[in-house]
């Protein structure tokens, strides 16, 4: 007889999938633990620069261009047509130099009104003097003929009193005496009117010679208008620009030329408001023209920013390189101070001045990024205050794009 078997249970089944889970759990968490690998960067494609220690050179460079240090602007003092141009940009001129005409019917219609009302001044002036001058002479006539009656009259007096009571009554000797008295009045006012007709001639003739003064500076105001249409160079130098159109109608104040003298010029530069802190006036500078350098030094800085720069204008010294015209874009270079023995490196692209920043450092194949604290720096070249050694080798590249990582390999 068959006895059926019993099949006991097996409890260790479960340990099975819990053991597989834990495997997975594990190398999940140690793949997830695991480091990118190092990217590979050919040496070639990288800027690698060594540090140094030594003295170094603070500069700061501005890009800008050569000014006149005088320009003459030529504006136009009266409103007119230019009828001719005679000047030509680039040609050497004088003073009297003509460059341009300008004509204006209306001006010199009024410079000839201007110029007769001169010449009816003068005219009043002479008649008003015959008249006046007649007038005085005609009052001293009268008081002529008041001075001879009046004399006659006091002889007459003196021989009635002589004769009072033989030849003539005691009447007529009171008679002739008070027409003496009047006389003598009359002699007086006589003398007081000879004095104001001359005075009113003194008067009324600097009245009307003040008035000719007047209109004649009236009239040579206008002549000076009239003149100034003739457009001269006013000055030496080199024609620089005539921003007219021949037939052109302007206004006064119209920039009719402009005159520079080539040999007398400056340099103006922009300079980064960031690095513009350390300018000082006097500071020594260079200017690099492309056709050689000339040394100056600073001579004015704006006292405001414009457009994240500040311009700076440098004095130039010596005669200047060939091929140096006005508006010749140039480069400039301001130097600072001298440090004497300080670690420094080529700049490294993309980091900031006076503080802590990140470079990768090369070493044997790979270029590791480390901590360094980066001190003043000039244009080409940076103070290195801490984490880097003289002859260490740095990569100077922009390695922005691998801020992810610590480590490269180069080969």
């Amino acid at each position: 007889m068959d006895i059926p078997r019993v099949r006991r249970a097996n409890h260790r089944a479960w340990l099975l999938p819990l053991l597989g889970f834990a495997v997975v759990l594990l190398v999940t968490v140690f793949v997830g633990r695991l480091k990118a690998a190092a990217p590979t960067l050919e040496r070639s494609t990288l800027w690698v620069g060594v540090v140094k220690r030594g003295p170094m050179l603070r500069q700061v460079k501005g890009n800008g261009r050569l000014v006149p240090e005088q320009t003459q602007w030529i504006t136009t003092e009266t409103a007119g047509r230019i009828e001719q141009i005679a000047g030509r940009a680039g040609m050497v001129v004088q003073p009297e130099t003509p460059l341009m005409e300008l004509t204006n019917a209306d001006l010199v219609l009024q410079a000839l009104q201007a110029e007769r009302e001169v010449a009816s001044a003068e005219a009043d002036l002479l008649q008003m003097t015959s008249r006046l001058r007649t007038q005085q002479l005609k009052e001293r006539g009268s008081l002529a003929t008041l001075v001879a009656e009046l004399i006659d009259a006091e002889h007459r007096a003196r021989a009635y009193t002589n004769g009072a009571g033989e030849v003539f009554t005691e009447l007529d000797v009171h008679r002739m005496q008070a027409h003496a008295t009047e006389l003598t009045s009359r002699v007086a006012l006589a003398r007081e009117q000879v004095d104001v007709v001359a005075q009113s001639l003194r008067d009324e003739i600097a009245a009307q010679r003040s008035q000719i003064s007047r209109r004649r500076e009236v009239a040579a105001f206008r002549k000076r208008q009239v003149d100034s249409m003739h457009v001269r160079a006013g000055g030496s130098g080199v024609l620089q620009e005539i921003p007219v159109e021949l037939g052109q109608w302007v206004v006064p104040g119209t920039v009719l030329a402009k005159v520079v003298q080539p040999e007398r010029l400056k340099a103006e530069i922009r300079v980064s408001e960031v690095q513009a802190k350390d300018l000082i006036l006097g500071q020594h500078a260079e200017v690099d023209t492309r056709n050689g350098t000339i040394t100056g030094h600073v001579a004015r800085i704006a006292t405001a920013a414009s457009q994240g720069t500040v311009s700076v204008e440098i004095a130039l010294e010596g005669d200047l390189p060939k091929g140096a015209r006005p508006d010749l874009t140039v480069e400039g270079y301001i130097e600072l101070e001298r440090l004497s023995d300080v670690v420094f490196v080529e700049r490294p692209a993309g980091v900031q001045t006076d503080g802590p920043s990140t470079l990768f450092r090369v070493t044997s194949g790979q270029a590791e990024r480390i901590r360094v604290v980066l001190g003043r720096s000039s244009v080409n070249q940076i103070e290195v205050r801490e984490g880097l050694r003289e002859g260490d080798e740095v990569v100077l590249s922009d390695m922005t794009r691998w801020d992810n990582v610590d480590r490269v390999n180069i080969r």
